[in-house]
């Protein structure tokens, strides 16, 4: 089944050295190829900056030698600079014939020795934005190859010029899904491309009977993170063998958490926008199917408050319209014609929500607005209703098609457009969609080939029908552990077509840890979004120790903040105003944190409020219990009743306050 696309010609393919050598000096860091130990490059420790190797460098001894397997990036903070490599990895599988690697651990190289001569405030600052560095260390879910770019999809990968595949990887690569774009700038600006491979995020679960698992200790390149979900099976099919592979990228230009990146910015790029590739490998063909998700492309907001489900609120922007037409008009210049389908209820807030995106679609061209209200029709686990909304798109849907390629390269079919689908959270409705549509696209394949006959579908094959739907519920839990850090919701009706009672219990728990999560850690875990984007190796670990900080992380990784020596400490600053009230601070496509002095210190008072509810209930309880006896017990009730309404009156009323809020960057 190693089918390669007529890429190249003659070219010769690009390839990265899978082994580096890291020598640790007193004054600098140098890493060199293995293999070609000429090449390599060293990094002072004193002000972090990057040299081409020498002889005279390579002299004396190092205090450490050790093998790596990719070197991540760099980022320069207050004051010293910082590089991440790869110390140990994993190969999980191939991707279109081509070995892949999973990252299992990574270190940061500190070279701030400069840090000894800086303030007070500068060290804190300093160390503040360490603490986010070092989830970077714990991130799960990073892939990479040393010999192909793993961001394009078969269809654009297989319309690329001659010669492209002998470029740098990173040069290959969609930067739009490059998740370490910015931490590999400096590895650009200093040319070296050896050094330099794209590297995706999410999950890989192959088959054992088809993928050998193969651990290395120690890594290199320099890496382009992307955000990708891939799992892998293999079908038996009557007498033939089929490998379905899903790959999903999730887009870097709008990274973050649950509710921190809701809807778009001004620039239309939305929350939570994924690309999903169905890949179906056979002895004699290999096809493939996308669909997208992201977040309805509006402004709007839902600031965590305390409640279950925080207040949705749209905004009012002039700019609105723009946002939605360049949205659009970037997903059909992209993948051709768009089907747009909105799972939302149509009833409540999510309903007004609802209700705007359609008013703005009706002045889009050349796309359809679907709306289909996924709780309305599939109440009472009536999950077959699916049908109604496959009825009503199956004519334009089968006439996008699927891409299709022989053994010898030759195109026989090409994928026309695209169906975009969102919920509110993008997540667990649209996984379920996703899933269904997904079904139907590969029976058309799987008919188109030969291997079933026209009557036949995968689900009459109980066993890999199994298989296959796992793979979509795996991938599910993979995009919303990067989204919300839970599974996914609804995951059972994924894996079995239907709700289970473990399956309700299993809901049940991800939506509290939801709840949880959003209100007390997602704020801060935003900022590390935009700092380097990743979930942690050992995700109980980092949910314990980490997590508070992953959006803040996000954020500065990713390079949607930038520091600034001279600009204002973020230490302290827990404000984080929605933008329904600071669109005067829009500036670009960010927004600035404001009224840093009128937040309260949510981790210092939550824990005194909550105490004193439970309290407040516990000894109401008791004092219940004994009501009866004399009327001081009347009054014991009273008065422990009293306090506790009047504390958790205090929290519903100032619920923003208590709450997890990042503190780098703003909701735009």
């Amino acid at each position: 089944m190693d089918i390669e696309p007529s890429l190249v010609g003659s070219a010769e393919r690009f390839k990265l050295d899978h082994e580096l050598e890291l020598h640790e000096f007193e004054d600098k860091f140098v890493i060199k190829s293995l293999q070609s130990p000429n090449q390599g490059f060293w990094i002072s420790r004193r002000d972090g900056n990057i040299n081409f190797l020498d002889d005279e460098i390579c002299s004396g001894s190092p205090s450490r030698t050790s093998t790596i397997y990719g070197v991540v990036g760099t980022i320069r903070l207050v004051v010293g600079t910082y590089v991440v490599v790869i110390t140990s990895c994993k190969e999980v599988g191939s991707f279109l014939g081509y070995p892949v690697y999973r990252v299992m651990s990574m270190r940061v190289l500190a070279c701030n020795d400069a840090l000894k001569f800086s303030t007070g405030q500068e060290k804190k600052d300093e160390a503040y934005f360490m603490t986010l560095l070092n989830i970077v260390e714990s991130t799960p879910g990073l892939y990479y190859s040393y010999e192909t770019d793993i961001t394009l999809n078969l269809q654009r990968r297989n319309k690329l010029v001659e010669g492209w595949m002998s470029k740098p990887l990173w040069k290959q690569a969609d930067p739009r899904y490059i998740w370490n774009r910015h931490l590999s700038e400096e590895l650009i600006e200093c040319k070296l491309d050896r050094f330099i491979v794209p590297i995706i995020q999410g999950n890989i679960l192959p088959s054992p009977s088809m993928l050998r698992m193969h651990s290395i200790q120690n890594p290199i390149t320099s890496h382009l993170n992307v955000v990708l979900s891939f799992q892998v099976a293999e079908l038996k099919l009557k007498d033939s063998l089929a490998m379905v592979t899903l790959v999903s990228r999730r887009c870097n230009r709008r990274l973050g958490t649950r509710m921190w990146r809701r809807g778009a910015n001004l620039e239309g790029d939305a929350a939570n926008f994924i690309e999903t590739e169905q890949l179906l490998e056979t002895e004699r063909f290999r096809s493939s199917f996308l669909q997208v998700r992201g977040s309805i492309p509006l402004l709007w907001e839902q600031i965590v408050d305390l409640s279950y489900k925080p207040h949705l609120s749209v905004i009012k922007h002039e700019q609105t319209p723009l946002v939605v037409e360049r949205h659009f008009s970037d997903l059909s210049q992209r993948y051709g014609e768009i089907i747009a389908i909105d799972l939302t209820e149509k009833h409540g807030e999510e309903g007004q929500l609802s209700a705007a995106y359609a008013a703005e679609m009706k002045n889009v061209p050349n796309v359809r607005y679907v709306p289909f209200d996924f709780h309305g029709h599939c109440k009472d686990s009536n999950f077959d209703n699916l049908e109604i909304l496959y009825d009503q798109i199956s004519e334009d849907a089968e006439k996008q098609r699927y891409f299709l390629i022989d053994r010898e390269g030759n195109v026989l079919e090409e994928q026309k457009g695209v169906i975009r689908s969102n919920c509110v959270d993008s997540l667990d409705r649209t996984n379920v969609t996703q899933c269904y549509l997904a079904q139907k696209a590969l029976n058309l394949q799987l008919q188109r080939i030969g291997v079933l006959s026209p009557s036949e579908c995968i689900s009459m094959f109980d066993e890999e029908y199994g298989k296959y739907r796992a793979l979509w519920a795996e991938q599910g839990d993979e995009i919303s552990l990067e989204y919300t850090g839970t599974h996914a919701l609804k995951g059972d009706i994924v894996r079995y077509g239907k709700q289970t009672i473990f399956g309700m219990i299993k809901d049940g728990m991800s939506a509290l840890s939801r709840y949880y999560l959003n209100n007390f850690h997602d704020g801060i875990r935003q900022a590390s979004s935009f700092v380097f984007h990743n979930l942690p190796l050992n995700l109980d670990r980092v949910l314990t120790s980490f997590i508070h900080l992953m959006q803040d992380a996000l954020d500065l990784i990713s390079g949607h903040y930038t520091v600034n020596r001279n600009s204002l400490s973020p230490i302290g600053q827990n404000g984080f105003d929605p933008f329904s009230h600071n669109l005067n601070a829009v500036s670009g496509n960010t927004l600035c944190l404001t009224s840093t002095n009128t937040s309260i210190e949510y981790d210092t008072f939550l824990p005194v409020t909550s105490a004193l509810i439970i309290g407040g209930l516990t000894a109401t309880t008791l004092t219940v219990q004994q009501v009866g006896r004399n009327v001081h017990q009347y009054v014991s009730t009273a008065i422990c009743a009293g306090i506790t309404a009047g504390v958790m009156a205090i929290l519903k009323a100032n619920g923003r306050q208590f709450c997890s809020r990042p503190r780098l960057c703003g909701l735009l």
